[in-house]
Protein backbone atom coordinates (compact mmCIF):
# COMPACT_ATOMS: atom_id res chain seq x y z
CA UNK A 1 0.00 0.00 0.00
CA UNK A 2 1.18 3.26 -0.70
CA UNK A 3 -0.21 5.98 1.75
CA UNK A 4 2.07 9.42 2.78
CA UNK A 5 1.17 11.74 5.67
CA UNK A 6 3.20 14.83 5.20
CA UNK A 7 3.01 16.99 8.28
CA UNK A 8 4.48 20.19 7.95
CA UNK A 9 4.66 23.49 10.69
CA UNK A 10 7.01 25.79 11.55
CA UNK A 11 9.62 24.78 14.67
CA UNK A 12 9.15 23.44 17.98
CA UNK A 13 4.91 22.72 16.96
CA UNK A 14 4.96 18.99 17.91
CA UNK A 15 4.97 17.86 14.24
CA UNK A 16 8.24 15.84 15.19
CA UNK A 17 6.13 14.01 18.06
CA UNK A 18 3.07 14.01 16.11
CA UNK A 19 4.79 12.30 13.52
CA UNK A 20 6.63 9.55 15.38
CA UNK A 21 3.42 9.01 17.16
CA UNK A 22 1.44 8.71 14.04
CA UNK A 23 4.13 6.38 11.96
CA UNK A 24 4.21 4.47 15.26
CA UNK A 25 0.47 3.84 15.56
CA UNK A 26 0.30 2.65 12.09
CA UNK A 27 3.04 0.87 11.23
CA UNK A 28 4.45 3.50 8.72
CA UNK A 29 7.87 4.42 8.21
CA UNK A 30 9.00 8.06 9.45
CA UNK A 31 10.97 10.57 8.14
CA UNK A 32 12.05 14.01 10.11
CA UNK A 33 13.21 15.80 6.57
CA UNK A 34 14.66 18.81 9.00
CA UNK A 35 17.73 16.51 9.70
CA UNK A 36 18.37 16.32 6.24
CA UNK A 37 18.89 19.83 6.23
CA UNK A 38 20.60 19.47 9.84
CA UNK A 39 23.22 17.36 8.50
CA UNK A 40 23.82 19.37 5.20
CA UNK A 41 24.32 22.93 7.43
CA UNK A 42 26.03 20.25 10.32
CA UNK A 43 28.38 18.63 7.61
CA UNK A 44 29.89 22.16 7.09
CA UNK A 45 31.84 22.76 4.07
CA UNK A 46 30.02 23.47 0.07
CA UNK A 47 26.61 23.07 1.08
CA UNK A 48 25.91 21.90 -2.10
CA UNK A 49 28.31 19.09 -2.32
CA UNK A 50 27.87 18.22 1.73
CA UNK A 51 23.51 17.56 0.15
CA UNK A 52 24.55 15.46 -2.83
CA UNK A 53 26.64 13.38 -0.56
CA UNK A 54 24.34 12.54 2.69
CA UNK A 55 24.34 9.80 3.74
CA UNK A 56 23.01 7.30 6.87
CA UNK A 57 25.50 7.85 9.22
CA UNK A 58 25.26 11.78 8.55
CA UNK A 59 21.41 11.17 10.09
CA UNK A 60 22.81 9.53 13.52
CA UNK A 61 25.21 12.89 14.67
CA UNK A 62 24.30 13.61 18.27
CA UNK A 63 24.30 17.47 17.88
CA UNK A 64 21.28 17.56 15.13
CA UNK A 65 18.92 18.60 17.16
CA UNK A 66 20.92 22.14 18.96
CA UNK A 67 19.61 25.24 18.55
CA UNK A 68 23.11 25.76 15.98
CA UNK A 69 22.26 22.73 13.64
CA UNK A 70 18.71 24.73 13.51
CA UNK A 71 19.88 27.54 12.44
CA UNK A 72 22.77 26.04 9.50
CA UNK A 73 19.56 23.99 8.58
CA UNK A 74 17.85 27.03 8.06
CA UNK A 75 20.57 28.98 5.87
CA UNK A 76 21.33 26.16 3.71
CA UNK A 77 17.68 25.14 3.13
CA UNK A 78 17.35 28.19 1.19
CA UNK A 79 19.80 26.80 -1.54
CA UNK A 80 17.81 25.51 -4.27
CA UNK A 81 20.42 23.39 -5.24
CA UNK A 82 20.27 21.75 -2.06
CA UNK A 83 16.91 21.71 -1.92
CA UNK A 84 17.17 19.28 -5.38
CA UNK A 85 19.81 17.23 -4.02
CA UNK A 86 17.27 16.25 -1.10
CA UNK A 87 13.75 16.45 -3.38
CA UNK A 88 13.65 12.52 -4.58
CA UNK A 89 15.28 11.09 -1.98
CA UNK A 90 12.46 12.35 -0.25
CA UNK A 91 10.18 11.37 -2.61
CA UNK A 92 11.31 8.20 -3.13
CA UNK A 93 11.21 7.68 0.50
CA UNK A 94 6.96 9.01 0.39
CA UNK A 95 6.06 6.87 -1.67
CA UNK A 96 7.79 3.63 -0.76
CA UNK A 97 4.92 0.74 0.21
CA UNK A 98 4.02 -0.05 3.28
CA UNK A 99 3.22 3.73 4.13
CA UNK A 100 5.01 6.75 5.33
CA UNK A 101 5.06 9.71 7.65
CA UNK A 102 7.04 12.81 6.68
CA UNK A 103 7.20 15.88 8.72
CA UNK A 104 9.14 18.86 7.55
CA UNK A 105 8.34 22.41 6.40
CA UNK A 106 7.03 21.61 2.61
CA UNK A 107 6.30 18.31 2.53
CA UNK A 108 2.45 18.42 1.40
CA UNK A 109 3.02 21.77 -0.56
CA UNK A 110 6.21 20.93 -2.72
CA UNK A 111 7.81 17.24 -2.03
CA UNK A 112 4.34 15.25 -1.64
CA UNK A 113 1.00 17.12 -2.96
CA UNK A 114 -0.30 13.73 -3.47
CA UNK A 115 -0.29 12.61 -0.12
CA UNK A 116 -3.12 11.18 1.05
CA UNK A 117 -3.27 13.07 4.63
CA UNK A 118 -1.91 16.94 4.78
CA UNK A 119 -1.37 18.32 8.45
CA UNK A 120 -0.37 21.48 9.40
CA UNK A 121 1.09 21.65 13.08
CA UNK A 122 1.47 24.89 14.39
CA UNK A 123 1.09 27.25 17.75
CA UNK A 124 2.22 30.34 18.48
CA UNK A 125 5.47 31.70 19.16
CA UNK A 126 5.61 32.43 22.16
CA UNK A 127 3.93 28.77 22.92
CA UNK A 128 7.25 27.17 20.77
CA UNK A 129 9.69 28.97 21.63
CA UNK A 130 8.93 28.40 25.45
CA UNK A 131 8.89 24.51 24.19
CA UNK A 132 12.13 24.89 22.79
CA UNK A 133 13.52 27.00 25.96
CA UNK A 134 12.66 24.00 28.02
CA UNK A 135 14.69 21.61 25.70
CA UNK A 136 17.63 23.93 25.31
CA UNK A 137 17.81 26.20 27.73
CA UNK A 138 19.61 30.05 27.77
CA UNK A 139 17.92 33.32 27.88
CA UNK A 140 13.78 32.31 26.86
CA UNK A 141 13.81 36.17 24.97
CA UNK A 142 16.52 35.21 22.66
CA UNK A 143 15.05 31.74 21.65
CA UNK A 144 11.90 33.57 21.23
CA UNK A 145 13.96 36.13 18.81
CA UNK A 146 15.28 33.47 17.14
CA UNK A 147 12.31 31.18 16.45
CA UNK A 148 10.36 34.24 15.41
CA UNK A 149 13.91 35.04 13.22
CA UNK A 150 13.46 31.29 12.11
CA UNK A 151 9.99 31.36 11.09
CA UNK A 152 10.44 35.11 8.99
CA UNK A 153 13.46 33.48 7.10
CA UNK A 154 11.08 29.91 6.08
CA UNK A 155 8.39 31.59 5.62
CA UNK A 156 10.01 34.50 3.23
CA UNK A 157 12.25 32.12 1.01
CA UNK A 158 11.68 32.22 -2.37
CA UNK A 159 11.85 28.51 -2.84
CA UNK A 160 9.61 25.95 -1.23
CA UNK A 161 8.69 28.47 1.75
CA UNK A 162 6.67 27.06 5.00
CA UNK A 163 2.78 27.23 4.16
CA UNK A 164 0.12 25.14 4.88
CA UNK A 165 -1.37 23.40 1.69
CA UNK A 166 -4.40 24.57 0.46
CA UNK A 167 -5.97 21.32 1.14
CA UNK A 168 -4.33 20.50 4.83
CA UNK A 169 -5.92 20.44 8.08
CA UNK A 170 -4.87 22.37 10.57
CA UNK A 171 -3.50 21.26 14.33
CA UNK A 172 -3.03 24.23 16.59
CA UNK A 173 -1.35 22.53 19.84
CA UNK A 174 -0.89 26.08 21.48
CA UNK A 175 -3.42 25.08 24.08
CA UNK A 176 -3.41 20.85 23.31
CA UNK A 177 -1.74 18.36 25.93
CA UNK A 178 0.54 16.43 23.22
CA UNK A 179 -1.91 13.45 24.08
CA UNK A 180 -4.86 15.23 22.32
CA UNK A 181 -2.76 16.22 19.36
CA UNK A 182 -1.49 12.92 18.40
CA UNK A 183 -5.07 11.94 19.32
CA UNK A 184 -6.64 14.33 16.61
CA UNK A 185 -3.58 13.56 14.32
CA UNK A 186 -4.55 9.81 14.36
CA UNK A 187 -8.14 10.10 13.71
CA UNK A 188 -7.97 12.48 10.67
CA UNK A 189 -5.32 9.69 9.63
CA UNK A 190 -7.74 6.71 10.20
CA UNK A 191 -10.77 8.26 8.26
CA UNK A 192 -8.58 8.38 5.68
CA UNK A 193 -7.61 4.47 5.64
CA UNK A 194 -11.19 3.99 5.85
CA UNK A 195 -12.16 5.76 3.16
CA UNK A 196 -9.41 4.22 0.80
CA UNK A 197 -10.80 0.66 2.23
CA UNK A 198 -7.61 0.32 3.78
Amino acid sequence: MIFTVAIDGPAAAGKGTISRAVARRFGFAHLDTGLLYRAVGAKGGDPVTAAQSLGAPDLERGDLRSLSAGQAASKVAVIPAVRAALVVFQQRFARAPGGAVLDGRDIGTVICPEAEVKLYVTATAQVRAHRRWLEVGGDEAQVLHEVRERDARDMGRAEAPLKAAADALVIDTSDLTIEAAIEQACAIVQHRLAEMGA
